[in-house]
């Protein structure tokens, strides 16, 4: 159903509306799309309603320094296009105005029929990386405009928690790629915090609860912006007893929260992603991560939406959390089989990247996927493959010879969404994979020993020591027969399009 921007300039009368009180990113998606707009000769308007006008003093400083031209409105003569941007036209956080046709770009969860001119994008971080992907499907370049690419790493960086939440690699690409304007984000973001919001940032720490057992600490804070968690969050976590915290706030329409770690036995992101599971969704990276647990789907599972209850709940989760986890570490090994079967690959198309082509040997590069960023040191004994479903696997070119034969001359042709990026780490130059993949056939080899698993179990891997991979019950842990140390997980539909007992 999504849509490109240059289907908008057959219209003439366009209008561009944000929720109303809109943030950050409903401003700076609304921004991006109007300079597109004029860019392609058009006058769009582009407006906002509700009862109040914008007053935070950071929203200002971005609307003033980045020459928005925005309006509040109560109502709107019927333009022949109305584009809703970070929401959804008919939703109750957006005056229903009229107009002879909608269209709809957003990263909400759909909440009822779209439009047929719509592009939602739920697992994005912020509508400013929907815009993004439209603009660089324009082939426009963001950093052309200083502007601009202050606008939406700011969208973004505000609607993720400070980058906290984010999780899909196209915010990661925003992120990383815009070069806005230092001086202006420095402004916005010291201009986020009133009295009022110091006030329960400290209420919220004098009553914060700590698991002396497991180093963590859980805060209840009042109902505020989420950037005040996240504030708080980094707070608790210099506490010299702590090496995890999770701070949460009650709001109207469910739990937000905020997670921190420092140490490498917990990816704030994935403890995000576990306290959030079923009820909402969470993410962010290694450090810091942020969610939000659905009032409906609480009340839903029986849980009543009142302070105790739901204290009680997140004190469970993280309870859950530390107690039903193993870990392995690079050095630990598996020689106890008893439990596990023999598998070996099914003849299937793969690909695979010779390491040393992608940059020089000792070089230290990061591999952004969907399933995360990766980070190895090119030798020419690494070989990446690409697996069924796009994931990659580090290897050694003896392991790699051992298990998969090369198709010489036969195109590569990658079956995910995303294709994966590689970063020199020092220097910051990126590349796409891509271009130097190649075809193998899964030759069967010695094959592995698997079992399924029953309970998490984190696999701290021989090629990046310093990152956890995660397998939850279904999965398996999976352990080669000629390498009792080489244990990794595998996902448990991967594995049912990979493997075979034998």
């Amino acid at each position: 159903m999504a849509f490109h921007l240059n289907e908008l300039t057959g219209y003439d009368d366009i209008v561009i509306q944000c929720h109303d009180n809109p943030d950050a990113d409903a401003l700076a998606s609304g921004y991006a799309l109007k300079k597109y707009l004029e860019r392609m000769g058009k006058k769009p308007g582009f407006v906002y309603g509700g009862r109040n006008a914008v007053s935070k003093s950071n929203l200002l400083h971005m609307i003033d320094h980045l020459s928005i031209e925005v309006e509040h409105v109560e109502r709107l003569d019927k333009p022949q296009l109305l584009i809703t941007v970070d929401c959804q036209y008919g939703e109750s956080n957006v005056t229903k105005f009229d107009a002879e046709e909608i269209a709809v770009i957003d990263h909400h969860q759909v909440s009822g029929t779209l439009p047929a001119m719509s592009n939602v994008r739920s697992n994005y971080g912020s509508c400013s990386t929907v815009m993004y992907e439209m603009l660089q499907s324009e082939g426009i370049d963001i950093n052309e405009d200083e502007n601009l690419a202050t606008a939406l790493y700011y969208g973004l960086m505000t609607d993720t928690g400070g980058f906290a939440e984010i999780s899909h690699p196209l915010d990661k690409d925003l992120r990383d790629i815009a070069k806005p304007r230092i001086a202006d984000i420095v402004l916005f973001r010291n201009s986020n915090l009133s009295r009022e919001e110091l006030v329960i940032a400290g209420d919220a720490l004098k009553h914060a609860q700590y698991d002396t057992d497991r180093s963590y600490a859980i805060v209840a804070a009042r109902p505020c912006d989420p950037n005040i968690l996240g504030i708080i969050s980094d707070m608790v976590l210099e506490v010299d007893s702590v090496n995890t915290c999770l701070v949460y706030s009650m709001m109207p329409f469910g739990v937000k929260i905020s997670v921190r770690s420092c140490i490498r036995e917990v990816k704030a992101s994935e403890m995000a992603a576990f306290i959030t599971s079923g009820f909402g969704g969470g993410g962010g990276h290694l450090i810091k991560a942020g969610g939000l647990l659905k009032k409906d789907l609480l009340e839903r599972a029986g849980i009543r939406y009142e302070e105790e209850p739901v204290r009680q709940f997140l004190a469970q989760r993280m309870k859950e959390y530390f107690e039903n986890t193993d870990i392995l570490y690079p050095e630990d090994r598996i020689d106890d089989l008893s439990d596990f079967s023999h598998y070996t690959k099914k003849e299937i198309r793969l690909g695979y990247v010779e390491c040393e082509k992608l940059a020089p040997i000792g070089t230290e590069i990061m591999i952004r996927t969907l399933e995360g960023d990766v980070n190895v040191k090119i030798d020419d004994n690494l070989v990446i493959v690409i697996g069924v479903d796009g994931e990659i696997y580090p290897t050694s070119m003896q392991k790699f010879h051992a298990s998969y034969q090369v198709l010489p001359g036969e195109d590569y042709v990658y079956p995910a969404e995303y294709a994966p990026t590689v970063t020199d780490i020092l220097t910051g130059e990126r590349v796409g994979l891509l271009p130097y993949a190649k075809s193998c056939l899964a030759a069967g080899g010695a094959g592995i020993y698997a079992r399924k698993l029953d309970r998490r179990v984190k696999v701290f891997t021989q090629w990046d020591p310093d990152k956890y991979y995660l397998g939850v019950p279904g999965d398996y842990l999976a352990v080669r027969v000629d390498d009792h140390a080489d244990i990794y997980v595998i996902a448990a539909e991967i594995f049912a399009k990979t493997y075979q007992k034998g």
